[in-house]
């Protein structure tokens, strides 16, 4: 069953007021070119760092900084300025060498995956979900079921009824509205994207994930599923921090180039559908008109984190799993915890009160 959206969220609305409907244009952002990254090299615990005085960063913020996420019962925060990291710090008993789970932000990293398979030629993402997972993989009426596309799992735009959110079986499966006329956050259609890629390439999933991708820039991590439904990957926040700074350099590593499709790049960073224009191909995207959020179909005005630079796209996890990747000030932030008190699926206040104080350390 779906998790609920609990009264807390709606501390979010003292900062943004709601609408029914926008149908304003924010525009494709083409991607920004990070001269001379550093990247950490594989299978190794080296990894450069800067120290905050050569960056000129406001050093007395940092404490602030310090203080929120410990309250937040963070596990890791990490900071890469240019692929270098500038803050590295573990809470508790967590160190640099725990794994511990990504929740949404993982579905990033399908997202990439997805990107990778396209790009082999063993799908395409205009393609009926049918044709990697058969007839009847819903409980949709058959015309109603041949509607629905790669992309509208990619997008969150299957139509299908995401109470039952986890559920992949037929018998839960079901419809709702067509394909491409509901944005809804549903785990289901999301999750099944994998069986896809796995079918399409004739092999297991993660066998396919380690070797295109997890592999070819060091990182370490898992695919688990904690309920026998939905699939989370874990890992340690270094491995996160790699993820992002792949993405900061437009899909290549170090000169390698591991996703070269930048029309597909540029689709997945941007507004992919006109029903939440802060959302993606599983990326969360600030700097829009509007956006929805999990759980509720309204239409909400104004950015998505008002604090955080307009470009920031991100990874946003239950109980607070973050990935922000910032083209225009090079820097990767991860954020890996238990949950910061509301409970959510994705964005919450946390994200905003974070970026206040991470703008005053910035400046």
């Amino acid at each position: 069953m779906k998790n609920p959206f609990f009264i807390s969220f709606f501390t979010l609305l003292l900062f943004w007021s709601c609408s029914d409907s926008s149908d304003t244009d924010d525009g494709i952002i083409d991607e920004q070119v990070t001269a001379n990254l550093y990247f950490p090299p594989a299978q190794s615990v080296e990894w450069e760092t800067v120290s905050i005085a050569e960056l000129g960063w406001n050093e007395s913020a940092e404490q602030a900084i310090f203080d929120f996420l410990d309250e937040k019962d963070t596990k890791a925060f990490i900071i890469l300025k240019d692929g270098k990291i500038a803050i590295e710090w573990y809470f508790g008993d967590h160190t640099q060498n725990t794994s511990w789970y990504w929740a949404s932000v993982g579905k990033t990293l399908t997202a990439f995956t997805v990107g990778l398979a396209q790009e082999e030629g063993l799908l395409s993402i205009n393609d009926k979900t049918s044709n990697y997972l058969g007839e009847a993989w819903t409980g949709l009426p058959l015309e109603k079921e041949n509607l629905i596309t790669i992309w509208h799992q990619l997008t969150m735009t299957s139509g299908m009824d995401d109470v039952q959110f986890d559920c992949v079986t037929s018998d839960c499966l079901t419809y709702l509205a067509d394909a491409g006329t509901r944005w809804a956050y549903h785990n289901g259609p999301y999750t099944l994207l994998q069986s896809v890629v796995a079918n399409a390439s004739e092999m297991e999933w993660a066998d396919y994930f380690n070797s295109k991708l997890r592999d070819k820039i060091g990182m370490d991590g898992f695919w688990f599923s904690t309920n026998d439904s939905n699939n989370v990957f874990f890992s340690t926040a270094r491995s996160m921090a790699r993820f992002g700074l792949l993405n900061l350099n437009n899909g290549t590593w170090d000169g390698e180039t591991v996703l070269g499709d930048s029309t597909y790049r540029t689709a997945m960073k941007n507004t992919s559908q006109n029903l939440n224009k802060a959302y993606g191909y599983l990326w969360w995207l600030n700097g829009k008109q509007s956006y929805r959020a999990p759980a509720l179909q309204t239409e909400f005005q104004g950015e998505l984190i008002p604090n955080a630079p307009a470009d920031t796209y991100a990874g946003l996890g239950k109980n607070d799993q973050k990935l922000y990747v910032i083209p225009s000030q090079g820097l990767v932030i991860v954020r890996l915890g238990e949950d910061s008190g509301e409970d959510l699926l994705g964005p919450s206040s946390f994200d905003n009160e974070l970026w206040e104080k991470l703008s005053a350390y910035f400046n």
